[in-house]
């Protein structure tokens, strides 16, 4: 809660796509997977909410105005969000905890789940949220059923502070129920990988675990003076100001992620206007490239810079006289050093815009760098030089090779593979040659020989 995302930042993909998803689903009805995910999580936990109300006695007395003051105060929680890592938190564990102390902990479930749908009932009556998604409010209790079982089978009575260890298993057990739940429910709503969603919703329980002493404060407050807990209540509020400061932030950031997406399109949209081959040629390298940096595990941080990077690698051919770029004949020593300038231009043209397209322009220069370090402009070799450059340079080859030229025709796709395989290791990162090849292979694909005129303009 303390990250905030300034403006300048940039947002990663992977955040940008799963913050995006979550806001559309809000206002939408629940269906398909998602239906069927939180129609069995939130049905499993009212059936063990309400199996510990009935067959639990944690031995605790049931005051009415405690509950129903307590439950006020978790919706109202509940309805302060603020973002963190690929979704949101609520600071409810402020309100848990009492209500796990004060109340007969085995009633803290069902109370739980009332004070979420409590919380979303304005959200409801104004149209922001689907009716139907009262079901994920009774899958988000699940977290309560951890520590409520441990304290109800406890006996645990009053605060004692020397019942530590019982409030760290509490705690502990509050976690690992509600890892499994909201993991179960990812996976079967959305597909989201566990390894995905654990790591962002480490973000939520980092919160969790900083509010729960504070939770307690409340609790030792409210044994000693009937209601003392609502004094977290402000707390709360700091809590909502800060979280409003971070949503405008983040929207921000992804306004801005756009804006940069829509500069590498228009970008990409004048090189075809200056030069139509050259821009077919750029639009057919991304997609080979994409599905290459996929194969070779890059992040979506790094294949969205890869499909910036292919995108535009031969923006900097603005630059380039036409009669040059179009000559049917050989090209002349001075032409050809010109020629090899663009991915200098590209660099600088892309490091005028900073942030994404500047990292981006670093990628263009040395989309012809070799293997074994005779490329150019700067003459790097090997893991030197950056992946996505290595990939569109295979890519490049590719399409370049394979599509008509002012000086020569399309050539036949028999020899392709043999002639990357041939280059592998010298003109060709070997690794990136093995899954370009496999994917070419797979599309029936191939790749012919390439003369020293076609890495130029390729």
């Amino acid at each position: 809660m303390t990250s905030a995302i300034t403006p300048q930042q940039e947002l990663d993909p992977g955040l940008q796509r799963l913050l995006e998803e979550a806001g559309s689903r809000e206002a939408t009805r629940l269906r398909g997977r998602e239906r069927l995910a939180v129609l069995l999580v939130g049905g499993a936990f009212l059936a063990c909410a309400l199996a510990m109300a009935l067959l639990l006695d944690g031995g605790r007395t049931f005051d009415p105005g405690i509950a129903l003051a307590l439950t006020g105060a978790f919706a109202l929680a509940s309805r302060i969000e603020f973002d963190v890592g690929g979704g949101y938190t609520v600071p409810t564990e402020l309100v848990l905890v009492p209500m796990l102390f004060l109340l007969p902990p085995e009633l803290v479930p069902l109370l739980v789940a009332a004070g979420f749908l409590a919380g979303k009932v304005p959200d409801f009556l104004a149209g922001r949220t689907s009716p139907g998604r009262a079901w994920i409010s009774l899958g988000d209790s699940w977290h309560a059923v951890g520590p409520a079982l441990v304290l109800s089978l406890a006996g645990v009575s009053g605060v004692d502070f020397w019942q530590w260890p019982v409030w760290v298993a509490a705690l502990g057990a509050q976690l690992a129920v509600d890892l499994v739940a909201s993991t179960v429910r990812q996976q079967l709503a959305f597909g989201v990988a566990p390894r995905l969603h654990v790591r962002e919703i480490g973000w939520v329980y980092s919160v969790d675990l900083l509010l729960a002493p504070i939770g307690l404060l409340a609790a030792f407050a409210g044994a000693r003076a009937d209601y003392a807990f609502l004094l977290v209540l402000p707390l709360c509020g700091l809590l909502w100001l800060f979280g409003l400061e971070r949503r405008v932030r983040m929207k921000q950031a992804l306004a801005l992620s756009h804006a940069y997406r829509g500069t590498a399109l228009l970008l990409g949209d004048l090189v075809e206007d200056d030069h139509a081959y050259t821009g077919r040629h750029s639009r057919g390298v991304v997609e080979l490239a994409v599905a290459a940096g996929e194969r070779l595990g890059m992040d979506e941080a790094a294949r969205r810079d890869l499909e910036f990077a292919a995108l535009l690698h031969d923006v900097g051919k603005v630059s380039i006289p036409k009669e040059v770029i179009n000559k049917a004949g050989p090209l002349t020593h001075e032409e050809m050093a010109l020629v090899r300038t663009h991915t200098i231009e590209g660099h600088r043209i892309l490091g005028r815009f900073g942030g994404v397209l500047g990292e981006v322009g670093r990628v263009v220069r040395s989309c012809h760098e070799r293997w074994d370090g005779a490329g150019y402009p700067d003459g790097l070799e090997r893991e030197r030089i950056p992946l996505a450059a290595r990939i569109i340079f295979v890519c490049d080859a590719f399409s370049a090779m394979t599509t008509d030229r002012p000086y020569r025709d399309a050539r036949p796709a028999a020899q392709a593979l043999e002639e990357l395989r041939a280059h592998a290791g010298a003109q060709f990162d070997p690794r990136v040659v093995d899954v370009v090849a496999s994917l070419i292979e797979r599309e029936g694909a191939g790749v012919p020989a390439e003369s020293a005129r076609d890495q130029a303009l390729a």
